[in-house]
């Protein structure tokens, strides 16, 4: 047996992430689909009273759980169950799991689009149809819109959820543009995501904003101080001026990092599609420096080898300079975690992507509860902060220079 590689078993161990994450949303949307359209069902007998004024046809715990076989494996469902206390029996009959269903052979492709497609009530009908197959055409526009409004008011709990529970160290922030337009503004959501001192991140804000303007952001943090966030001892993000002053004025303690890879591509941008791959790698040479005094040494190279011929992409790297080493003031370990947003942008990079192709088919709140319901998700995957224990020492204001605890030396005993 020919043994694989070390990248094939990290590849095959990605797509078993993945598709565990596919499994797990395509076993939560069919929960909430179910709890949908039995309420539908009830609300059909909601004038219908028992002799004793009690309803008429209640829920009645659920059927046995069972598996139906897909092309991502076995997707778990427990479909509910109703009795008539009066009169005529009632039986609740799904039209997204009849009976005896035990396989859905398009799963696998149908989920991201649910995702996508399905906050929209005129989208859900074709998605949910991938999904079950010609039995969705069973489902009412009615069990599509509960479906949508418990998406809202899940998001609308989530969004005023306390967070002084916990002590936040990190926080990554940034404003993820779609495709879709309405009121001749792109959709912007200014998304903040939080880690704690036990080294968990956590989705903490996802709001609609305004071209990531200062007042946008400033009411998002705000909201989020009311809430109970503490002063965050850093912040990361790309170089929109909106958030920066708005921390400035709600969290002046926090300091700044700059994103590396928004940094990169703005610097890229600004140079000869020739001269990019060079230049990208001494950028490289910069965050990548053991030290902060080689960064510091790898950064006057990189602005004396372009900054003659190109001022302009120089220009825009110097004036970021004391943000982008920002990170080497911190735990060598935390420094991958800290030195871009990617938690942001591996979670959300693809929705302008996908929402390109939507032509308007959804309006700006399901846009923001479909980037919820993503967000929610890749929460659950997202890993421990590797050498988490040194958190509690970036909160009580311990220096690190280069990565490496400060300690002082008693004089006495030297």
């Amino acid at each position: 047996m020919q043994k694989r590689t070390k990248s094939e078993e990290e590849d095959r161990g990605r797509t078993d992430s993945l598709t565990e994450l596919i499994r797990t949303g395509a076993q939560k949307l069919l929960a909430q689909a179910l709890k949908a359209e039995v309420a539908e069902l009830l609300a059909t007998y909601a004038d219908q009273s028992t002799e004793q004024g009690h309803a008429r046809v209640v829920l009645s715990g659920h059927h046995p759980t069972r598996d139906i076989q897909t092309g991502i494996g076995p997707v778990t469902v427990q479909v509910p169950k109703v009795r008539s206390r009066q009169g005529k029996p009632v039986t609740f009959h799904s039209a997204l799991v009849p009976p005896y269903v035990r396989k859905t052979a398009s799963l696998e492709a149908a989920i991201p689009w649910l995702y996508l497609k399905g906050i929209s009530t005129g989208e859900m009908q074709p998605a949910l149809e991938v999904l079950v197959g010609p039995g969705a055409k069973g489902l009412s526009a009615s069990t599509v819109a509960r479906l949508k409004q418990m998406w809202r008011e899940e998001y609308d709990l989530w969004r005023q959820r306390r967070l002084d529970a916990d002590h936040w160290v990190y926080i990554w922030v940034d404003g993820i543009y779609s495709g879709l337009r309405a009121e001749q503004q792109r959709l912007c959501a200014l998304v903040v995501i939080g880690m704690n001192v036990q080294g968990e991140k956590h989705l903490l804000a996802m709001e609609d904003g305004i071209r990531e303007s200062t007042q946008s952001w400033r009411e998002v943090l705000v909201a989020l101080k009311g809430r109970g966030l503490t002063v965050p001892a850093l912040a990361i993000g790309d170089g929109g001026l909106g958030f920066w002053a708005a921390l400035e004025e709600i969290f002046p303690g926090t300091r700044h990092q700059r994103c590396w890879c928004h940094k990169t591509r703005n610097v890229l941008n600004a140079l000869p599609k020739s001269v990019q791959p060079k230049a990208k790698q001494a950028l490289q040479e910069i965050w990548r420096s053991a030290t902060n005094g080689y960064a510091e040494k790898a950064f006057d190279v990189f602005l004396n080898t372009y900054g003659l011929k190109y001022p302009k992409a120089t220009a825009c790297l110097q004036k970021d300079r004391e943000e982008l080493l920002m990170f080497y003031t911190f735990p060598a370990a935390h420094w991958p975690s800290l030195r871009t947003t990617n938690p942001i942008e591996s979670t959300f990079g693809t929705i302008r992507h996908r929402t390109a192709r939507t032509k308007g088919c959804l309006t700006r709140d399901g846009m923001l509860h479909m980037m919820f319901k993503l967000g929610q998700c890749a929460e659950k995957t997202w890993r421990r902060l590797r050498g988490f224990r040194e958190l509690p020492k970036v909160i009580a204001g311990i220096q690190f220079t280069d990565g490496i605890e400060q300690t002082t030396t008693d004089p006495v005993a030297a």
